[in-house]
């Protein structure tokens, strides 16, 4: 089933998995997604694999790559950044909030039996109001998905311990750090001029980021220019200098050094293993 709503400017659907519509996910690019999978079904989020032992939700921004199995059970919600966003929503579960963006392992939340059995309310709770015609609809919609997404912060604190304000705002700043990130990683490449964005020494950006992660400012920057240029090449057909330009590098030879770097692969053979894969 696939159901969608316009309200002027602000979009609202859902569909289940199994149906046409998922035989054109590029249809959903530009729009964020919860994805609710059930135990056994598989999913690759910008190249990575996941096998699901348990129902699990996944929150994914516009541009990622995104591909469901066959096999997969659940829900897809989609909406626009006009729906529901930062600008007139909480921080911490806005459309960029803590599940969006940042240098922690998600877009994956795991459910509990019991975590799954409330997800699952609210889903058919969803499902049912687009049956009302009713004025209060685009609220009570949007009311909705904040719950779901309220409900799985919750979860992913829980899971990773945020349980002081100390580390909350640890948090709060690596959330910060992973949105710059994500604004500026095709003009700044080095943990220096995040740092001065930040007003800080490139030592204490280090020391914050690395406090609750395994990864390292420089890392977290490597690995979002890499991915983009991932995407550039299995989805498009600019050349690998069109693509290290369209990310920063005027010099191909150094873009394609890194890329090799960070891969153990030059971009030309990434995009022929992708071909050849698919």
């Amino acid at each position: 089933m696939n159901q969608f709503k316009q309200f002027t400017f602000k979009k609202f659907g859902y569909t289940t998995f199994g149906q046409p519509a998922f035989e054109a996910m590029p249809a959903f690019d530009s729009f964020v997604k919860v994805a609710y999978l059930k135990a056994g079904s598989s999913a690759v989020v910008d190249f990575k694999e996941y096998q699901l032992e348990q129902d699990a939700l996944f929150f994914i921004s516009p541009g990622q790559f995104t591909h469901f199995d066959e096999v997969s059970q659940g829900t897809l919600l989609y909406y626009n950044r006009d729906f529901y966003c930062v600008e007139i929503h909480d921080k911490e579960v806005a459309c960029d909030g803590i599940l969006f963006h940042n240098v922690y392992d998600i877009p994956v939340v795991y459910l509990s039996p019991e975590n799954a059995q409330a997800m699952e309310t609210i889903f058919t709770e969803l499902k049912a109001e687009f049956e009302q015609q009713d004025s209060t609809m685009e609220e009570m919609l949007r009311i909705l998905l904040k719950s779901i997404i309220i409900k799985a912060t919750r979860i992913w604190k829980q899971q990773h311990q945020v349980t002081t304000e100390e580390i909350r705002q640890e948090v709060e700043f690596s959330r910060k750090f992973s949105q710059l990130v994500e604004w500026h990683y095709t003009q700044h490449h080095t943990v220096a001029e995040y740092a001065d964005l930040l007003n800080m020494t490139p030592k204490a950006l280090n020391k914050r980021i690395t406090r609750y992660s395994n990864t390292t400012p420089n890392d977290i920057i490597k690995n979002r220019i890499i991915l983009e240029a991932k995407r550039l090449l299995v989805h498009t057909a600019l050349s690998v200098k069109e693509i290290g330009y369209k990310l920063g590098y005027d010099d191909s030879s150094y873009f394609i050094r890194l890329f090799t770097s960070q891969t153990t692969v030059s971009p030309q053979n990434f995009r022929l293993k992708y071909q050849q894969t698919i």
